[in-house]
């Protein structure tokens, strides 16, 4: 009886730490995940603003510009030759850090011609992005610069 006793104890105590961890696994999954499938920043100078079409883009990098004719034929080891910017700007994934790398550069360049006081200058955007195409994290590096410089314009 006594052993009875200290097995179901036992189990009890396993399920216990068992239901612990899952639910310490599940909190840190919904603590880094935002709870929409896809979410939209509103600011007026992201990528996905500039994918959204509700301001005309500078005449400088027309919509149907190809990203290889804007930043240089050094592209075409990482992009298709036939990427433009608009599809640059409304990509998805980012997990690929050459693609955050596109899509935020492509971003900052429509900003250093459509913004006034953006931080980069057109030939600073282009030079950056086409040095972080050296290695995965050069280009997650410089996305990330991109980015805090994109989501920061207004």
């Amino acid at each position: 009886m006594l052993s009875s006793a200290m097995g179901k104890s036992f189990l009890l105590s396993r399920l216990v730490l068992i239901i612990f961890a899952a639910h310490f696994a599940a909190s840190k999954v919904v603590a880094t995940r935002p709870g929409f499938l896809y979410t939209r920043t509103r600011g007026r100078c992201t990528p996905q603003f500039w994918s959204s079409r509700r301001e005309a883009w500078p005449r400088m990098v027309p919509q149907r510009s190809t990203v290889s004719k804007v930043f240089g034929s050094g592209v075409f080891e990482r992009y298709r030759s036939d990427v433009t910017l608009l599809e640059s700007t409304g990509r998805n994934d980012d997990e690929n850090a050459f693609a955050g790398l596109l899509k935020q550069a492509s971003a900052a360049l429509l900003n250093t011609y459509a913004r006034k006081g953006f931080p980069y200058s057109a030939w600073e955007v282009k030079t950056l992005f086409i040095q972080a195409l050296v290695s995965k994290e050069a280009a997650a590096t410089q996305a990330k610069q991109f980015s805090i410089a994109n989501e920061a314009c207004n």
